[in-house]
């Protein structure tokens, strides 16, 4: 991994945090509450703040992690979650014209992925997925020992595909646990951890569901690793027996006996992975 000193920034609709990546570890943080509600400059301004707040001269670039559709020949963001006034904003531009330094933007999954890859537990592999579960199903892919994102930053939306009467994120996140079940994955895990025995059916049944869409992505992208993130994977221990019994379905012998799933031990992921989209960007 480069040693280049790098600013990641992670955007969301309530805060934005900015750091200083320094050495492969997070030197500095700075978070600044984000006018959600404000026009387009008011947003950029909060950014600007917190970024101000961690720059220095030794800075080679930025990347920002932003939960929209993004167009990556551009660093565009439209329709960006929880801030409204953000249907379509060169971000890129705005950054580069500001700090004078190369900018890169991408989603927040595929950020995940990017972290993973240069800071967490996917650092020794070339083929990769970051998965995402928590309130959805987002995920991010690593190819070749890069960042895959697609043409029109949509690739790794394994969410999306088709499955049973719905898709796999209507199966695979929080969403089953509150539409199915009509408990929140916070309750159910801390009744699993009290023993209950509904309470661990439950996960078992998620398990289930989530290996079959472990069996799509590897189909799809056949990834040596996948490291799983978000609020659900903290009780991966009480689902994870009934999605490897799920995986034994797979087609493939040679992929069943050597992909790993792991769950995310990285601390500040979110500004980690932003920052290494400047690494990502490099290693090309």
């Amino acid at each position: 991994m480069s040693t280049n000193v790098v600013i990641g920034v992670d955007l969301g609709g309530t805060n934005v945090r900015a750091g200083l990546v320094e050495g492969g570890r997070l030197a500095r943080v700075e978070s600044v509450e984000v006018r959600s509600r404000g026009t387009e400059q008011d947003v950029l301004d909060d950014m600007f703040t917190a970024i101000d707040a961690v720059m220095t001269g030794a800075v080679a670039g930025l990347g920002i992690g932003v939960p929209s559709v993004i167009d990556l020949k551009t660093g565009t963001v439209h329709d960006v979650q929880n801030i409204p006034s953000w249907t379509e904003v060169p971000l890129k531009a705005r950054l580069e014209d500001r700090y004078h330094l190369p900018a890169y933007v991408n989603n927040d999954a595929n950020c995940f992925a990017a972290g993973e890859k240069h800071f967490g537990k996917a650092k020794p592999y070339d083929h990769a997925v970051g998965l995402i579960v928590g309130t959805g199903l987002g995920a991010g892919v690593i190819a070749n020992g890069r960042l895959y994102s697609g043409v029109n930053c949509g690739a790794g939306e394994f969410g999306m595909l088709p499955y049973r009467d719905g898709n796999f994120e209507a199966f695979c996140s929080g969403q089953f646990f509150e539409n199915v079940h009509g408990v929140s994955g916070r309750e159910l895990h801390e009744r699993a951890e009290r023993g209950e025995s509904e309470a661990l059916r439950i996960f078992a049944e998620f398990g289930v569901h989530l290996g079959e869409a472990v069996k799509a992505i590897c189909y799809a992208v056949d990834p040596e690793i996948i490291v799983m993130g978000g609020s659900v994977s903290k009780a991966f221990r009480f689902f994870q027996a009934a999605v490897w019994e799920t995986f034994r379905t797979f087609a493939y012998s040679i992929s069943k006996a050597r992909l790993r799933i792991e769950v995310s031990e990285t601390e500040n992921i979110a500004i980690l992975g932003a920052a290494a989209l400047y690494y990502d960007a490099q290693a090309g």
